[in-house]
């Protein structure tokens, strides 16, 4: 029987399909900070459109129906991923709340796989 460093390996690695994988948590929050619309975030606007999607959905994620009293629990989710899009991101039609949960797992999860 050979020896195993005999062997060569018969595949080669493929290229990265990926226009940017970041390599850490650090590299991640670097290329987010360079996104012009994350200041929206933090804006008055926002919190007031916020709060009325809050009161709309009555503090319910629309994912999975779980009530939740502290608003600190609760996302307020782009339906269709805006993507700078001003027009998508203060669409409050296109706004539905999320519980943190549903938000961290299902919702990115769709958004990756759709690839929007």
């Amino acid at each position: 029987m050979g020896r195993l460093k005999a062997l060569r390996p018969t595949l080669t690695a493929l290229p990265s399909t990926l226009a940017f994988a970041p390599k850490d948590e650090q590299e991640r929050d670097l290329f987010r900070g360079k996104q012009h619309w994350r200041k929206w975030y933090s804006t008055a606007r926002w919190k007031k459109l916020r709060w009325a999607v809050l009161v709309r959905d009555r503090f319910t994620c629309q994912r999975c129906g779980r009530l939740e009293g502290n608003t600190a629990l609760l996302v307020v989710n782009h339906k269709r991923p805006h993507r700078g899009d001003e027009r998508l991101f203060w669409n409050e039609d296109g706004l539905e709340t999320a519980c943190k949960p549903c938000h961290d797992g299902l919702v990115q999860r769709e958004e990756r796989a759709s690839g929007l």
